[in-house]
């Protein structure tokens, strides 16, 4: 299976970084209730963190490196397109050296923090017209224009964005009800038109 290539802002890899991972944290309170007690209160989902590491080989190894290098340098948040993971709108927060630079091999590490401002830059992707979505697909009460989608199992917005010809930004403009977009319930009611 061929897979995109990774993008951020304006740089694209020539090839994909050999390497991903990614790091959900939720945040988490601890009370201490009396008699040696506590309780935990759920605070939600902290941003998440992609990190990997790549290699730029043969002629001009080390200009690709430091394309990306001045990426890294241009101030704030941009969309970052993973072959692997849904469009998101992220700080460039590491870039590491590995090795001492040759001309025809350097070997890197990066880092990403995903941001919850801003959504409306994540990219557009054209719609595959998936089962999922005539299936799940209805209109509201007689005289409504609006449609809605009804969330299966395994589902995220950016799929259903992606189902339905529209850019996640539009999305989750027409849903204002979805607080956290990254947190959709099986059976939830996502307007789509």
């Amino acid at each position: 299976m061929a897979l995109a290539p990774m993008q951020y802002k304006n740089y694209v890899w020539p090839h994909n970084p050999r390497v991903y991972s990614i790091e959900y944290q939720r945040a988490m309170g601890v009370h201490k209730v009396p008699f040696g007690r506590y309780h935990l209160q759920d605070l939600g989902p902290t941003r998440r963190i992609m990190k990997g590491e790549g290699e730029f080989v043969g002629e001009g190894a080390y200009r690709e490196f430091q394309k990306l290098a001045s990426v890294f340098y241009s101030d704030g948040p941009g969309v970052l397109v993973h072959p692997v993971w849904q469009a998101a709108r992220a700080y460039f927060v590491e870039l590491s050296l590995e090795q001492e630079p040759r001309e025809n091999y350097v070997r890197y590490t990066f880092t990403f923090w995903e941001t919850y401002e801003g959504y409306g830059a994540c990219a557009r992707t054209a719609g595959t017209g998936s089962a999922g979505q005539s299936a799940a697909a209805a209109a509201g009460p007689a005289g409504d224009a609006k449609t809605w989608h009804t969330v299966v199992r395994g589902e995220s917005l950016w799929r259903i964005a992606r189902d339905y010809d529209l850019a996640l930004a539009e999305l989750i403009a027409l849903n204002p009800q979805i607080k956290n977009p990254n947190l959709i319930r099986t059976g939830e009611k996502v307007r789509v038109r």
